[in-house]
């Protein structure tokens, strides 16, 4: 082998590993990248549900005071007014007025069930999602595994002079 040559080899190995590290480096650093980024965004997470759990109770609190405030002023309203208090509801009326309290309980009582219902629902349906995306973990974990092996097997297959020569044959 001409000095020349053995020159020309030497200087494409070093260039070679140094594209190498060159590469590792830029893995390196966009893995830590995305890590920072993850980590960043799973400190805010905690702050996002309680300012979501926040609002709903303030919802909530507000629904129910409204609720109130509107059954307080009726109450007012039919203390306030002589023909209000002084209504007798005719005998007659009695059964069907009876009746329309009983079904208004039982539409709430069926609203409240369907609810309940809903609710256990969509905590399984989350309970569902979150067992799919550890499952999507592991598959992920199980590919990367899968991968490495594939590319360690290639990698051993061939010898190191002839990776060298493919790659920098292409340039």
């Amino acid at each position: 082998m001409s000095s020349e040559s053995k020159k020309s080899k030497d200087s494409t190995t070093a260039t070679s590993t140094n594209a190498t590290i060159n590469v590792s480096q830029i893995v390196d650093a966009a893995n830590e990248n995305v890590t920072k980024l993850v980590n960043e965004s799973s400190k805010v997470q905690p702050q996002y549900a309680q300012a979501i759990s926040n609002l709903q109770q303030e919802y909530i609190d507000a629904l129910r005071n409204a609720i109130q405030r509107a059954f307080s002023v009726q109450r007012q309203l039919v203390a306030s007014n002589n023909n209000f208090n002084n209504f007798i509801v005719p005998e007659a009326a009695a059964p069907y007025l009876q009746g329309l309290a009983k079904q208004s309980d039982d539409l709430t009582n069926n609203f409240i069930r369907v609810a309940d219902i809903n609710n256990q629902l969509t905590i399984n349906a989350l309970n569902v999602l979150r067992e799919n995306v550890k499952n999507f973990s592991r598959t992920v974990e199980a590919a990367a595994e899968y991968n490495s092996n594939l590319a360690k097997s290639w990698a051993s297959s061939y010898p190191s002079s002839f990776q060298l020569q493919q790659f920098t044959a292409s340039k």
